[in-house]
């Protein structure tokens, strides 16, 4: 009962936070990109020789669209963040009041890194957030009988949301392993090889992509934290906020005097963290905390040393996953959420119950923006008519070739998506490999793009001349060009009079191209991905058989004994 609670309660946060996103039709907002029937092709397993960002995600939406609506599953997903971000955090406090676990719950899944990152589409990553409360308290049993398979479960999550969830939760529990679990050398072992399970799909797409992994370090100063508060870049993260990119800050957000709240809010719950871990001496308080510390020092090192995560991306390029600073304050929000329960119980005896309950509500008092799709910034659409059009011409035609999309930029603001920014979803909604510039402007930094395919056609694109027979060399077979462009259009079709317009639609042209080569992407060997793939199911699926191991169980890897001056 103490569980489903804590998912009702988390069901109902996700309700309030979605609100217009939950209506019929599909949620575009930047990198939340959603199709009706998504297939598994070459794309969805990393086949394409692009970087592998959207591995295994992709897989686990096709999936689940085999079985149901593509805009249901969107929504099934994102309500299921909200569940288990309130679930897990609830059972990581050790307290028997249901005030206190929810309080924890709420503050988990209502706060300024939740916002941001929906804002920014990034539900993949939410995810792994979402169930890290559960790895890091895994992550501190890990050397127990059962341990290894109960941390691999609390990580599939991750897993799905692909490099960076894994990334962040990997490195946090490797942190808890290290601090809270003995013997040390197993324990980091154990959680090292549960992280390389469950990254064998996207690992070895990555690493065996024959253009190998880049290593740009412009991109550091590009995705560094921004401050969204007056506190600065480094007080913005304390407050678990701190995204890169402005225009996904919540409205309202960062004002003087709720951000000073939200400031007391946060070093009050810090403060009954250190109080509680203080009084019980427990490995697992000091695993979490450093695991806390750890990812926020991960996530001010663009801000505040940009020139050594620059060296470290220079001598590895698979540092380069530590670009995106801010996501790795998420083991903070765990601290951050427990402490605040922890408050909460230390309240209870003292304080009325209406008090408890405002002091448990205080995270969305702070951020009602948050509610009702942001405040209105996420809402469902429909795709248009002309590109269903365009997916049965593309699907009919027995010519192989592939698809270039322009304008020659990877984010669109469609007018029937309200000019809301969003990845363009083509390359999810054709049946073909599609080939875009997925190169990424912030500011006055251009982080080139990173797909072999996009690079050799950048210059030909880019010129004035004919394009046709560049085209065709390329193995293109269509050109789709956004409507609310027509003055694209209108050059293209001057740059390519032997190509012909099959459909032409307020929101999409789509030119097919005669006689293209057979296009040929260099990628990974599929026999090797084959491999990871089976590798990585076969031994979740181990984890699951055999004795059943409760992921939620009743206990916490937190005492719950009441010392004297603990006060609980």
């Amino acid at each position: 009962m103490r569980h489903l609670t804590a998912a009702l309660v988390g069901l109902g946060l996700g309700l309030a936070a979605l609100g217009p996103a939950l209506s019929p039709g599909f949620t575009l907002a930047y990198d939340m990109v959603f199709v009706p029937e998504p297939e598994f092709d070459r794309m969805t397993f990393g086949l394409t020789g692009t970087l592998p960002r959207h591995v295994p995600s992709d897989a686990l939406v096709a999936l689940l669209g085999t079985l149901l609506p593509g805009d249901l599953v969107q929504k099934l997903i994102l309500l299921s963040v909200f569940v288990m971000a309130c679930t897990s955090a609830a059972w990581l406090v050790p307290s028997e009041h249901a005030a206190a676990r929810l309080a924890a719950g709420v503050c988990y899944a209502w706060n300024p890194f939740v916002a941001e990152r929906l804002l920014l589409g990034q539900w993949a990553l939410l995810l792994g957030y979402a169930a890290l409360p559960w790895a890091l308290g895994r992550a501190a049993g890990v050397t127990a009988r059962g341990g290894g398979r109960r941390l691999l479960l609390s990580l599939v999550p991750a897993g799905i949301g692909g490099f960076a969830a894994l990334a962040v939760s990997g490195l946090a529990a490797l942190v808890v392993a290290v601090t809270a679990a003995r013997p040390r050398a197993t324990a980091a072992l154990r959680v090292a090889g549960a992280v390389l399970v469950l990254s064998l799909p996207w690992l070895v797409t990555g690493w065996l992509r024959p253009a190998g992994v880049p290593a740009d370090t412009a991109a550091v100063e590009a995705f560094a934290a921004r401050a969204d508060t007056p506190f600065g870049a480094v007080g913005s993260l304390l407050l678990l906020g701190g995204v890169w990119n402005g225009e996904t800050v919540p409205r309202q957000y960062g004002h003087p005097v709720t951000a000073t709240a939200w400031l007391l809010v946060v070093l009050a719950a810090l403060a009954a963290y250190g109080h509680r871990w203080r009084c019980e001496r427990d490995p697992a308080y000091a695993g979490v905390a450093a695991a806390g510390l750890a990812g926020f020092a991960v996530a001010a090192l663009g801000a505040v040393a940009p020139w050594l995560l620059r060296g470290l991306i220079a001598l590895w390029p698979g540092f380069a996953v530590l670009r995106d600073g801010q996501q790795y304050v998420a083991p903070l929000a765990v601290v951050v959420a427990v402490g605040a329960g922890l408050a909460v119980a230390w309240l209870l005896p003292r304080v009325p119950a209406f008090g408890v309950v405002c002091a448990a509500l205080l995270p969305i008092a702070l951020l009602p923006s948050l509610a009702w799709g942001a405040a209105g910034r996420l809402q469902s659409v429909r795709y248009p008519d002309s590109w269903e059009q365009a997916r049965r011409i593309v699907r009919a035609d027995r010519v192989p070739g592939d698809v270039l999309v322009l304008p020659w930029a990877p984010y669109r603001s469609y007018p029937w998506n309200g000019h809301r920014r969003v990845l363009n979803p083509l390359p999810r909604y054709l049946p073909r490999r599609v080939v875009l510039n997925d190169a990424v402007t912030v500011g006055d930094i251009t982080v080139p793009t990173e797909d072999p395919r996009a690079k050799g056609l950048d210059a030909a694109v880019r010129g004035h001349g004919p394009l046709t027979a560049t085209l065709r060399a390329h193995g293109i077979r269509y050109v789709a060009v956004d409507a609310e462009a027509p003055s694209v259009t209108a050059a293209l079709r001057a740059r390519m009079p032997e190509a012909r317009v099959v459909l032409s639609a307020p929101e999409l042209t789509l030119l097919q191209v005669p006689s293209p080569r057979r296009p040929v992407d260099p990628a990974p060997p599929q026999v090797i991905v084959v491999i990871a793939w089976i590798v990585t199911i076969g031994v979740v699926g181990w984890s699951m058989s055999g004795t059943p191991i409760n992921l939620v169980a009743h206990s916490t890897p937190f005492s719950r004994r009441k010392a004297p001056l603990c006060g609980s």
